[in-house]
């Protein structure tokens, strides 16, 4: 693990500006702790989707700037916040990461050679208190750096968010920090949200479930997950996500067989 962010991070210089945006949407818990590692970028943005904890008066006694746009899925709020910045970079953290020092320093030095419109860091995922190392979740490369103006999210997918650019991404070196899920129940709530987004993304593409797919499908993610990915490498922690995964594998198509159902109402 990098060390977190300490006061000696260079500000940048007025040629690049980089500003930090956190989506958030009831983060009470963690958006503190993710603005302490942002004390680096020049423009810090809390882009909240109408939290009704105490999110928007912590990340203001953070020093961040709170704007709040209606949720409509991850890819229209992240564009929706590269449109409200005023910076020539945005930096995308969620509530639930941490931005270490020397992955600070890198994005420093990357926004100043400009050499990719989008550059994307690996990261470090805890998994009920487990850092995971196989079942794809490392080294799990997120596109995060983004130059504004150059490029965006597809609006057409509505989770697991994809950039649209020219030319290649960058690829940075050091990683950042996600407390991914701390406990099962909270891992249940994200997931089955997900699966939601998914069977409604195959909805809207006229996908009907097969009977097949109840089955094959689940046992298709798990081998995907645990041996092609080798999430065996993590052990018990290892072996649970993977069964978790493709349960809710299994969930998505029946959710999928569900909105069919009512369509035929």
């Amino acid at each position: 693990m990098g060390s977190l962010i300490s006061n000696n991070i260079p500000q940048q210089s007025n040629s690049a500006p980089i500003c930090g945006v956190v989506l958030t949407k009831n983060e009470e818990r963690h958006i503190a702790g993710c603005l302490s590692t942002l004390r680096w970028v020049d423009e810090l943005i809390v882009f909240d989707s109408f939290s009704t904890d105490r999110t928007v008066e912590l990340a203001i006694q953070s020093g961040a700037r709170v704007i709040q746009h209606q949720f409509e899925n991850f890819a229209q709020q992240r564009n929706a916040a590269l449109a409200a910045v005023t910076s020539h970079w945005v930096f995308f953290l969620d509530a639930d990461e941490r931005c270490t020092e020397e992955l600070a320093l890198e994005i420093r030095a990357a926004v100043q050679a400009a050499d990719h419109a989008v550059w994307s860091t690996p990261r470090d995922n805890y998994l009920f208190g487990h850092l995971m190392r196989g079942a794809g979740y490392y080294p799990d490369y997120q596109a995060r750096l983004f130059q504004v103006g150059h490029a965006m999210f597809d609006p057409g997918r509505e989770v697991h968010e994809l950039p649209v650019f020219e030319g290649r991404p960058g690829y940075l070196e050091h990683t950042l920090i996600h407390y991914n899920y701390e406990t099962v129940n909270q891992f249940h709530e994200k997931q089955r949200l997900y699966s939601e987004l998914d069977a409604r993304i195959l909805y809207k593409q006229g996908v009907r479930p097969k009977s097949r797919n109840y089955v094959l499908q689940p046992v298709r993610e798990f081998y995907r997950r645990y041996i092609t990915l080798q999430g065996y490498r993590d052990g018990l922690p290892g072996l649970r996500l993977c069964v978790l995964l493709a349960y809710y594998t299994l969930d998505k198509y029946r959710r999928l067989h569900q909105m069919w159902q009512i369509r035929s109402v």
